[in-house]
């Protein structure tokens, strides 16, 4: 069952947190709603990260999660996007270990996270865990030929 919850206290403009139960093609209906937030905000540049960077993050709930229950929270922050993936689970992720091999099969999604974010991690709490990321947006420039000043 999935569950959406109203705009939390910064306004559906600023966030949108939603509850799932996921499965094998879950993340593509959360990208198409990453998306959709992130061209509202005006932060196009930062969606194939984003959506890369979830898509892993949901695939780990898929593989490892019992239930494979998650709450999604997308949040606009002033300099960017963070993205959150809680779930029931209080083991954390493991990346893939430098040693670890060419064959091996997991760890190597949070190596892409790593890769195409500015900063992840995980947050421990008394029903699981936190797994989040964030992008930070370039910095506008001003048009070729304008001055500041």
């Amino acid at each position: 069952m999935n569950l959406a919850t109203g705009p939390s206290s910064a306004g559906i403009d600023d966030s949108y947190r939603m509850g799932f139960t996921v499965g094998e093609h879950s993340a593509r209906h959360m990208r198409r709603i990453l998306r959709m937030f992130l061209t509202q905000w005006e932060l196009d540049a930062l969606a194939d990260a984003a959506e890369l960077a979830l898509t892993e993050l949901v695939a780990n709930v898929v593989r490892h999660v019992p239930g494979r229950g998650c709450a999604v929270l997308i949040l606009r922050q002033p300099d960017g996007l963070r993205v959150e993936v809680s779930d029931g689970c209080p083991a954390p992720p493991r990346p893939a270990s430098p040693g670890s091999g060419e064959l091996s099969e997991g760890g190597r999604g949070l190596l892409l996270v790593e890769a195409v974010t500015d900063r992840w991690g995980t947050d421990a709490n008394s029903t699981g865990k936190t797994v989040w990321f964030e992008c930070d947006a370039a910095p506008l420039r001003p048009a070729p030929g304008h001055r500041r000043g």
